[in-house]
C-alpha cells in the first residue's frame, strides 16, 4: 500500500513492529483493520484516560476527548431519568383511571339497584301498569312514601318539560289552538298530581300532611299537604289583567268560595286535634292497676285510630279544593290567560325551592 498507518506510543508503529504485512493479513491470519478498530474503541471508552490520538491514510489527525464521552453519559442518563419520570406519570395515570372507572362502576351499580327496587315495588302493587302509584295498604306506608317520592320527582321533571314548552310557545306567540293544546295538557298533569296524592294519602297521611316531599320553604307556605288556593288566586289577579268584568267577578266569587272551604278544613282539622287529644290524655285511660287496664287501653288506642281516618278525609277534601280551583279558573280564562296563570304559578314554587336552595347553602358562622 502507498500510505502508512502510524499510532502513538502504546500503539504499533508499522507493521514490523507490530507483525503485520501492510496491504495483507498479519502473520497470525488476522486483519489489520480490525486491529485498528479495536485500538480507535479503546481510544473512544478513555482506556488510557486523557487524550488519544491516530493518524489515517490521508495524515489527519483525530482526537477523541473523555469529557465528550462523559457528556454523551450525562445525556443519557438524563434521558433515562425522562423516560423514567414519564413511566410513573403514566403509571399515576392509569390508577386515576381505574378510581374513575370504578367510581362510575358503583355508580351504576346504584342505578341498577335502584332500578331493581322500583319494578319490585310495580310489581307488588304499589304502582299501577300506568307507572304511577297503585292502591297502597296502609301496612306499606313506608314503602308508599319512598313510592311517591319517586314519582313526585318525576311528576315535577316532566311538568317542568311542559311549562318549557308553553313559555316557548306563549313568547312566540303561538295562535291560541297549539296554546290550548298545551294547557289542557298541563291540567291533565295537575290531575295526575292530585292522584298520586290521594293514593298516598291512604298509604301514609302523615308524610303527606308533613309535606317532606317539598323544599323547606315550600313547606313554610302548606296548607293540609299542599297550597291555599284562595292564596294563589290573590296572588294571581294581578297577573291577569286585563279581565273583563265577568272574569272578575268569577275570580272573585272563586277565591271567596275557596276561602270559606279552607276556613271549613281548618275548623275541622282543629276539633280534630283537640278530639284526639282528649282521646289520649291520661283522663281517658284507666291507670287502676287491675285486669281491665289492658282492655281499656286498647279500647282507647282503637278510638284514637278510627279518628286518624277522618284526617285523611281532611286532606283529599283538601287536594279536591285545589284541584277544582284550578279546573274552575281554567274555565273562566281565555286560553291565553290560562297560560300566564300557569306559568306564574310554576314561576312562584320555582322560586321557592330556590330559596330553599339558598337558605340551605347559606354561610353558617
Amino acid at each position: 500500500m502507498g500510505g502508512r498507518l502510524c499510532f502513538q506510543r502504546g500503539s504499533f508503529e508499522n507493521g514490523a513492529d507490530s507483525g503485520m504485512v501492510v496491504g495483507g493479513l498479519r502473520a497470525d491470519g488476522m486483519d489489520p483493520f480490525d486491529r485498528i478498530r479495536e485500538l480507535v474503541d479503546e481510544r473512544f471508552t478513555g482506556g488510557s484516560g486523557g487524550e488519544g490520538a491516530f493518524y489515517g491514510g490521508g495524515g489527519g489527525r483525530v482526537s477523541v476527548d473523555s469529557s465528550a464521552v462523559s457528556m454523551e453519559k450525562t445525556g443519557d442518563d438524563k434521558i433515562i431519568r425522562r423516560l423514567a419520570q414519564n413511566r410513573e406519570a403514566a403509571r399515576k395515570s392509569r390508577l386515576r383511571k381505574k378510581a374513575y372507572v370504578h367510581h362510575l362502576e358503583s355508580s351504576r351499580l346504584k342505578l341498577i339497584q335502584l332500578e331493581q327496587e322500583l319494578q319490585r315495588a310495580r310489581q307488588q302493587g304499589l304502582f299501577s301498569a300506568s307507572g304511577y302509584l297503585g292502591n297502597l295498604g296502609l301496612s306499606a306506608g313506608m314503602n308508599g312514601a319512598l313510592a311517591f317520592d319517586m314519582e313526585y320527582a318525576r311528576w315535577l321533571d316532566q311538568h317542568q318539560n311542559q311549562i318549557s314548552d308553553l313559555r316557548s310557545a306563549f313568547n312566540s306567540q303561538a295562535d291560541d289552538e297549539e296554546l290550548r293544546l298545551i294547557v289542557d295538557g298541563l291540567m291533565s298533569h295537575y290531575d295526575v298530581l292530585f292522584k298520586l296524592k290521594s293514593i298516598c294519602t291512604r298509604s301514609d297521611v302523615f308524610h303527606m300532611l308533613s309535606g317532606l316531599w317539598t323544599t323547606p320553604a315550600e313547606r313554610c307556605f302548606m296548607w293540609l299537604g299542599g297550597f291555599r288556593s284562595s292564596e294563589l288566586l290573590k296572588m294571581l289577579v294581578s297577573h291577569l289583567e286585563p279581565l273583563t268584568d265577568q272574569q272578575l267577578i268569577g275570580i272573585c266569587n272563586l277565591q271567596q268560595s275557596s276561602q270559606q272551604a279552607e276556613d271549613a278544613l281548618s275548623q275541622g282539622m282543629e276539633a280534630l286535634q283537640q278530639s284526639l287529644t282528649d282521646t289520649l290524655s291520661p283522663a281517658s285511660f284507666n291507670t287502676n292497676p287491675c285486669s281491665d287496664n289492658v282492655a281499656n287501653y286498647m279500647n282507647q288506642m282503637a278510638i284514637a285510630m278510627s279518628k286518624l281516618g277522618t284526617l285523611e278525609n281532611f286532606l283529599r277534601q283538601a287536594d279536591l279544593l285545589r284541584q277544582q280551583t284550578l279546573q274552575q279558573m281554567h274555565r273562566i280564562l281565555s286560553t291565553r290567560q290560562a297560560a300566564r296563570a300557569l306559568l306564574a304559578i310554576s314561576d312562584y314554587f320555582a322560586r321557592l325551592r330556590a330559596l330553599s336552595s339558598l337558605w340551605l347553602a347559606r354561610p353558617r358562622d
